[in-house]
């Protein structure tokens, strides 16, 4: 597993959700406080991650991925705010 973390930076939260849904490998969600929310899982989706990225603590979240493809994909949309068109 990579350890490597994105960063997250104003994103949109419904376009976000999409770009979630394209990845193939597991995507977590990590706070500042130790929460770790599995962004696959539409539970976590609906209940943990509005709640999160709604508020002010989404400067202090990182996105870590399973898959380095889904890792390069939400790099580039946390850069450009779309997913690529490739």
């Amino acid at each position: 597993m990579d350890n490597e973390k994105i960063q997250l930076h104003n994103i949109n939260f419904d376009d976000f959700v999409k770009a979630i849904d394209e990845c193939k490998g597991d995507v977590y969600l990590e706070t500042k406080d130790g929460d770790v929310l599995n962004l696959k899982s539409k539970l976590c989706q609906m209940i943990g991650l509005s709640t999160i990225l709604k508020s002010t603590e989404v400067k202090e979240a990182s996105i870590r991925c399973t898959n380095p493809d889904d890792e390069t994909m939400l790099f580039r949309f946390n850069l450009y705010g779309k997913i690529s068109e490739e």
